[in-house]
């Protein structure tokens, strides 16, 4: 059908086979499929689909009309072979769109300039394309560049870089969560020896020495940025084998962790873990990489947030966490101040406004108020302009939250209310429950602040505080009802109402755990130290103090000095002896959450 016009040449191949189908001489639906692709051009799939939807309207109207039985059935059969070569348009369609999209790709990053081709590249094989490559087309992408490549040159080593990284995954794939069979009491990143861990167990399975080198850093937790920069002979291929390893390791990890969402060790918390750590680790290994070339900074930042923004798209995305369960670690502690500049340059958008509420609530973990000020501000902002109401409600309550932390309790109130007013207004009880709780939180720090001394002034501002724990059950939020709870056992703390006060930080600190926000966890366990100690349980006091200056030490919050300086009293008070005594009574609970590292670093913490 060479010589007719394309509406016809296409309307001929369907009557062709339709004939054929009518005739008996068509086996299997996968000989239409096959027909289309050999047949319809690519980029030209809307002629052909105008073509077929005409034959469609044409054949349902003879059908519809047709009084002779022969005929009738006749059309019958011509419909049914219509609707078939319909159904498998639609997968040649898919097909026909992924060869378009790697022939695009394969003219972008061969029209390149030289220093721009591993950029343009990794741009193609973004997940968050519309049409993403999947690991064939990526491979047959590869191996299309090496056609272009002359020996030597950056294509050829993306192309070469890019075919040993899929096949290094391909033989990494199946031992992808192996570690967490060995030990069945590890599933995440954190709180693992270097043996047991994922990167001590995946650096066993690549041949790579600059992949084994780097996953054997990140299971003894050295720094990543050293190590990058000590790679002084690095190829760009063996920079792209990295790339493709890592980037299929976290999207299969995210993967195998959403699957489990009934597990309550692992499901959403874990996947969130997952975006965070790959996401630091690219941002350190382009601060690191970037001293031997300023093309390694700029990909390793533009794979960072390619993460990022698929993270931002999750419906479980936190805008009310930060720091997460299995987050934790030396050489993570400070990693989050390397997503900062990166993030300057992308543009306002919504995944960005989501992505700075993030750390902005991270910063404030950390005691890092005014940055965190800062970053939700941005992010207050950002999804005002986007239009993205939840964010817009989350960051105006971060901001509530940081104004407390600094003394601000006005801008807090005011933060709040905003908060509060705007989230019933779009119906976000999520929102809701958050602005509740800041709102009495808030209002108690003033009342406190002022001195007032009136009970109902407290009962009106804690009332807003039950009301945002029961909302949160209501809904279900593990993550607000934790920060409910918290809010309520500081402001009993407040108002010197110590049994009521433990209730709640004990119910806080257990829901945290849940929730998997490290920074919670801390801050409950510091407050409860406090009320143990005014109640005069010391034993109690010296348990809760000694995990709260742990794990507020571990996220790098400057709030671990808190709960140490309250143990060092203690220390005083009760003589070494008694105080060594108490510890070693709780050496069961305190391993049973932070292990026996964990124990043995607290006399560490102790004395600095």
């Amino acid at each position: 059908m060479p010589d007719l016009p394309l509406r016809e040449k296409y309307l001929a191949l369907i009557d062709e086979i339709v004939e054929t189908t009518l005739k008996g001489k068509i086996s299997s639906v996968e000989q239409v499929y096959q027909m289309l692709l050999k047949n319809v051009t690519l980029g030209t799939g809307e002629v052909f689909e105008l073509g077929l939807s005409d034959r469609i309207t044409s054949t349902e109207q003879q059908l519809n009309s047709e009084t002779d039985e022969i005929k009738k059935a006749k059309a019958t059969r011509t419909l049914r072979a219509i609707k078939t070569i319909q159904t498998q348009w639609q997968r040649a369609k898919e097909q026909n769109k992924a060869s378009e999209i790697v022939a695009t790709g394969i003219r972008d990053v061969t029209t390149a300039d030289a220093t721009e081709q591993l950029t343009v590249f990794l741009r193609v094989i973004d997940a968050n394309q519309k049409y993403a490559l999947n690991i064939q087309q990526t491979q047959q992408l590869a191996k299309s560049l090496q056609q272009y490549a002359q020996t030597g040159s950056n294509l050829q080593q993306i192309s070469q870089g890019t075919l040993r990284g899929v096949t290094a995954w391909q033989g990494l794939q199946e031992h992808l969560v192996s570690w967490m069979y060995e030990r069945p009491d590890t599933i995440g990143f954190g709180g693992v020896s270097a043996d047991s861990g994922p990167w001590g167990s995946w650096a066993k399975k690549v041949n790579n020495p600059l992949i084994q080198g780097l996953f054997r850093r990140l299971a003894t937790e050295e720094s990543t940025i050293e190590f990058a920069q000590q790679q002084k002979n690095l190829s760009l291929s063996d920079w792209v084998e990295m790339a493709m390893i890592l980037q299929y390791l976290q999207r299969g990890l995210v993967s195998w962790y959403d699957q489990q969402a009934y597990n309550v060790k692992a499901g959403s918390k874990l996947s969130i873990s997952t975006f965070l750590t790959f996401a630091v680790i690219w941002s350190l290994l382009a601060e690191g990489f970037g001293n031997i070339g300023q093309m390694y900074n700029d990909a390793g930042s533009q794979i960072m947030l390619q993460i990022l923004r698929t993270f931002a798209q999750r419906p479980y995305f936190p805008l009310y966490g930060g720091i997460f369960a299995s987050f934790s670690g030396s050489y993570l502690k400070d990693a989050l101040n390397y997503l900062d500049e990166p993030l300057k340059r992308a543009e306002g958008t919504q995944e960005k406004a989501r992505i700075l509420t993030l750390l902005g609530y991270s910063q404030s973990a950390m005691g890092q108020c005014d940055r965190a000020y800062d970053f939700h501000s941005s992010a207050l902002e950002i999804a005002r302009t986007a239009e993205d109401r939840a964010c817009e409600i989350a960051n105006l309550n971060h901001l509530s939250r940081t104004c407390v932390k600094v003394k601000k309790y006005t801008e807090a109130v005011n933060f709040s209310q905003r908060a509060l007013i705007l989230s019933r207004q779009v119906g976000d009880r999520t929102g809701e429950a958050n602005a509740l709780v800041n709102f009495g939180y808030s209002e108690v720090m003033v009342a406190q602040e002022s001195a007032d001394t009136e009970p109902e002034t407290y009962e009106m501002a804690i009332n807003y505080l039950q009301q945002g724990l029961k909302l949160s059950e209501q809904l279900g939020d593990i993550q607000s009802k934790a920060l409910c709870l918290s809010s309520l056992g500081i402001a009993h703390q407040i108002i010197q109402k110590p049994q009521e006060a433990t209730t709640y930080l004990e119910a806080g600190f257990n829901t945290a755990q849940i929730s998997g926000d490290l920074s919670l966890q801390g801050f409950n366990l510091a407050n409860l130290a406090e009320v143990n100690y005014d109640l005069a349980n010391f034993e109690r006091a010296i348990y809760t103090g000694c995990l709260g200056m742990y794990l507020l030490n571990q996220i790098a919050s400057l709030e671990w000095e808190k709960p140490a300086k309250l143990l060092r009293r203690l220390q005083e008070q009760l003589g070494e002896e008694n105080f060594q005594k108490y510890l070693e009574q709780n050496r069961p609970k305190i391993i049973a959450v932070i292990g026996v590292d964990g124990y043995d670093y607290i006399p560490q913490l102790l004395a600095m």
